[in-house]
């Protein structure tokens, strides 16, 4: 069934991330600001991040062991979406433009179509 009712803002979704007790790895490579990226546990990860009052959220969950950061999630989020929004305005959009003649058309109306076309 397709759904009618909501409308897309013009910006894909973002890719969701695992937040806090959704990472299932059980050690990560924490990146914090200004110092070197740390492997420690994710138990461990998830306190310090409680303790800053801010979110454990798993940024490569490729990598092994996963890459992790502690950050404020809604901030993040919202970061992401700006970007994605910023991303799709600097897109050149391709229009293409199609003019119908007629065999015996007036040199004027002509270049008129051509002119009108290039716009």
């Amino acid at each position: 069934m397709i759904d009618k009712g909501r409308r897309s803002s013009g910006v894909e979704k973002f890719d969701r991330y695992n937040v806090n007790e959704e990472i299932k790895a059980t050690s990560v490579r924490l990146i914090q600001d200004g110092a070197e990226p740390i492997v420690i546990a994710t138990d461990e990860a998830l306190k310090m991040a409680r303790a800053a009052e801010l979110d454990l959220v798993e940024i490569s969950p490729n990598q092994d062991p996963p890459v992790a950061k502690i950050i404020d999630y809604s901030k993040f989020k919202f970061e992401q979406l700006k970007k994605a929004k910023e991303a799709k305005k600097k897109q050149k959009v391709i229009h293409i433009k199609e003019v119908k003649m007629r065999p015996n058309i007036d040199s004027h109306d002509f270049d008129h179509k051509v002119k009108r076309a290039k716009e």
